[in-house]
């Protein structure tokens, strides 16, 4: 007779779980009679598409829905009390020490007045466990452990001082601070490039087996899931679809929800497009020579701080042109000086053979007409007070375009991003991530431009809608004969669509060439350690 107090218990036991939230309409069932284990130690990857509720099912088990919403049916067990019926006080003393959160979105989630170090710190002294020096202390171990360079004086800085990568790095640093049985990852790596992103999930790996972790990693990218997860959880419209141990269900999926994730991620060895030597017989649309940018640091860390050395390279119409690499390797400066937002220290950017470096008023005005952004953050780059409409016509309106076709163009756009005309009136908060940014989208096509500088635009976006925000991209360039600077640490992505790519490191171009060239045979060292760094389905 088998001995039951010998026999392991699960850490968290989901039973039947449903939730639902109270809307105008009524009540909205947004998760449906979930049930699952996960033993002390062992990691549970939840995935699928916006709105599938993953997010729901996991704000469920801290205790943290939103007040409409509310456990409808079921039980969450974890160390055998069930969370679902505990009062507010109760699920404070357990968040944090018994259960870690990391969220997804650092600029909402970190405090913008308050230093990094104190943030990190409040968990740990709320929690009894450190005070004073040894606060200081252990928040400078924690941000040591997650990757962070010169942690001590990070710690004194507020959040606007550092990157959206190290930003992301203070979530995981807070979440594991009090180390927690479970920790709950909601997207953690999703804003970071490969080898920061394996650095960390290397250590969080190191952190499980050694206290007895728990893991549940929310997540979009099927490969972190094969790679990291003992288990996976496919979510479809708040239904339990499919589940078991990851490679098993990625390898051999039951359902064909999961087939079609699986077919629409991207892959590192994946299929690339096809010789183009027209395009690279054109003479070049935009070329940078010899660029550099300097920053100089004020007040005590007076100094300057070389972000972009010596870069040149061209764009020619119709052709997607990537630049890749670490978190402050220089990408982003790129794009910021071809878009004009900052002056160059040195070098040229030449626009159709003119530079374009001292242009003002209706020069530059004109300029930017033809050369227009989209980023990463949907949601965040469209006014939050604006109706769809009034987002995309908001360029137009700037450039004086009559208002009658302003209106037949904002039309005209949302048919060519395949959004109906019925979702004029909405504003961002009234729809999806992937809707959000064919809006960005549209309304960088609204004054016909040249050249679209496309800043991580589709790093935020789960698989299948992530797909289709390429296949609109590559069929806009088709039809319009547009030009892409895509600006990507996703690899996988960036061998799929592009003609030309660049590899930078520290501020310099290390390597450049075609995609299979780059991909199946890469030249220089850290262009061979980011590719090796790419998680890959089993």
């Amino acid at each position: 007779m088998t001995n039951l107090s010998l026999v392991p218990q699960p850490l968290l036991s989901v039973r039947n779980l449903s939730i639902e939230f109270q809307t105008a309409q009524g009540p909205v069932r947004a998760v449906r009679d979930v049930s699952f284990d996960l033993m002390a130690g062992k990691t549970l990857a939840v995935v699928g598409e916006s709105g599938s509720g993953k997010s729901t099912l996991v704000a469920a088990i801290n205790g943290l829905l939103a007040d409409n919403g509310r456990v409808a049916a079921g039980e969450v067990l974890f160390d055998g009390q069930d969370l679902a019926q505990m009062d507010e006080p109760a699920l404070q003393r357990l968040r944090g020490q018994g259960i870690g959160l990391v969220p997804q979105d650092p600029m909402t989630n970190l405090n913008p007045i308050q230093r990094i170090g104190t943030q990190i710190g409040e968990a740990l002294e709320i929690h009894g466990r450190t005070k004073g020096s040894a606060t200081r202390a252990r928040v400078v171990e924690l941000l040591t452990m997650v990757g962070i360079p010169e942690p001590a004086r990070r710690a004194r800085q507020y959040p606007h001082e550092l990157s959206g990568g190290m930003r992301q790095r203070v979530l995981i640093a807070m979440g594991l601070a009090c180390e927690p049985k479970l920790l709950i990852a909601d997207e953690p790596t999703s804003a970071l490039d490969v080898t920061v992103q394996r650095v960390i999930l290397d250590e969080l790996a190191d952190l499980t087996a050694r206290l007895h972790t728990a893991t549940i990693f929310v997540t979009h990218d099927l490969a972190l899931a094969s790679e990291r997860a003992d288990d996976v959880l496919v979510l479809y419209r708040g239904d339990p679809v499919e589940q078991g141990p990851s490679r098993d269900v990625l390898r051999a999926p039951a359902h064909r929800y999961t087939s079609d994730l699986i077919a629409a991620a991207p892959r590192i060895d994946g299929p690339l497009l096809p010789e183009a030597p027209a395009l690279e017989a054109q003479k070049p649309l935009l070329e940078l020579v010899g660029l550099r940018k300097t920053y100089v640091n004020k007040g005590a860390g007076a100094g300057s701080f070389v972000a972009l050395e010596g870069s040149s390279f061209a764009i020619r119409k119709g052709q997607t042109v990537s630049v890749v690499g670490e978190s402050g390797s220089g990408k982003s400066t790129t794009a910021r000086l071809l878009l004009g937002l900052e002056q160059p220290t040195a070098g040229n950017i030449l626009f159709e053979g003119h530079d374009i470096s001292g242009l003002k008023g209706e020069a530059k005005k004109a300029f930017r007409r033809r050369v227009q952004p989209v980023f990463q953050n949907p949601l965040g780059s469209l006014d939050a007070r604006f109706t769809v409409a009034q987002s995309i016509e908001e360029p137009m309106l700037l450039h004086n375009v009559p208002r009658e076709e302003r209106r037949a163009r904002v039309d005209e756009l949302l048919d060519r991003v395949s959004l109906p005309a019925s979702m004029k009136q909405r504003r961002p908060d009234e729809i999806s991530g992937g809707q959000a940014q064919r809006v960005a989208i549209a309304r960088a096509l609204s004054l016909n431009p040249d050249l679209v500088v496309l800043d991580e635009a589709v790093s935020a976006l789960d698989v299948l809608v992530q797909a289709q925000i390429l296949d609109l991209l590559a069929e806009l360039q088709e039809t319009l004969g547009l030009a892409y600077l895509f600006i990507s640490h996703d690899l996988s992505v960036v061998r799929q669509i592009s003609h030309v790519v660049h590899v930078m490191s520290k501020g310099r171009i290390v390597e450049s060439g075609k995609p299979a060239d780059i991909f199946n045979a890469p030249a220089d060292p850290y262009t061979r350690a980011l590719i090796s760094a790419v998680p890959r389905v089993a």
